[in-house]
């Protein structure tokens, strides 16, 4: 009987947890290192049923300074299960220093980033692999960044909801206005 019994609990625990990844929504199902860090972590794991803004950032761009609205809206609606999170590139004009700890230096210095960053990604069309986060983006939404500070708009349920352009700014009604309504 005991036997019986501890098949059935290790069964549970091993179905439970494959019932938990194959929930995982296509856009979220990524392992990917925190920024200077050395552990990748699943993005399912880290932001399941949160509304994010994804944006493929860059250090030395006419755009940084979009980095302080960033930070605001993140701020702003954090407690509403809102996160912006970001994924430094290279990949236009080469405006992102190679050194993960330099991006993270930059980000805490200059703009006192706290929302959370992960590792350097090829975010265009060109240099986005297929099985990666922003070729899944990328496809998604229709839309591929064409330079830094692109935004995707993911609802809760893990849906690519919209795609904003680098000058979209993060004060932008229209996507403050699509923030909100996936966050109702």
């Amino acid at each position: 009987m005991r036997v019986l019994q501890s098949f059935v609990i290790l069964t549970s625990l091993l179905l439970g947890g494959a019932l938990q990844a194959a929930s995982c929504p296509a856009s979220l199902d990524f392992a990917m290192r925190p920024l200077a860090g050395s552990e990748p972590v699943r993005l399912c794991d880290e932001h399941r049923g949160q509304v994010l803004l994804v944006v493929n950032t860059a250090s030395k761009c006419g755009f940084t300074p979009q980095y302080e609205g960033l930070e605001d809206l993140d701020a702003e609606l954090r407690d509403r299960d809102f996160h912006v999170i970001g994924f430094p590139s290279g990949d236009f004009l080469n405006q992102e220093y190679e050194d993960e700890e330099q991006i993270a230096e930059f980000c805490r210095s200059n703009y006192g980033i706290q929302f959370p960053m992960y590792e350097k990604v090829h975010a265009s069309r060109r240099h986005a692999q297929p099985g990666t986060l922003y070729h899944h983006l990328g496809n998604a939404a229709g839309q591929f960044p064409r330079w830094n500070f692109h935004k995707y708009l993911i609802g809760r349920d893990g849906e690519v909801l919209a795609s904003f352009g680098t000058r979209v700014r993060p004060d932008d009604p229209d996507l403050r206005a699509a923030i909100e309504a996936a966050l109702q």
